[in-house]
């Protein structure tokens, strides 16, 4: 189950147009994105899922959540993965201070 704070759609907007410019400008300073569009891709899919994205990303074109989306998949870090293989390492008697 997803839950989610409320908040206003100004503000839900400003953190999801700062929130994609970090991501795009991570992209820009790891040289994944540049002046060149030298590639086209294609691919079917639902208009609802298309509509979605871009109704949560707050961008309008196509071409900028393929960006954005590609971007955030090119960046993404591994922390499940790690966490994951970190299983049995913390000894089972350790104190939390829970």
């Amino acid at each position: 189950m997803v839950v989610r704070a409320i908040m206003e759609p100004k503000e839900a907007e400003e953190i999801a147009h700062k929130r994609n410019k970090l991501v795009l400008d991570e992209a820009r300073a790891n040289g994944l994105l540049g002046n060149a569009k030298n590639t086209r891709l294609s691919g079917r899919v639902p208009s609802e899922l298309v509509e979605a994205a871009k109704q949560r990303a707050h961008i309008s074109s196509d071409t900028e959540l393929l960006e954005l989306a590609l971007s955030r998949l090119a960046l993404e870090d591994d922390f499940g993965a790690k966490l994951v293989r970190r299983k049995g390492s913390v000894s089972s008697d350790i104190d939390l201070g829970l």
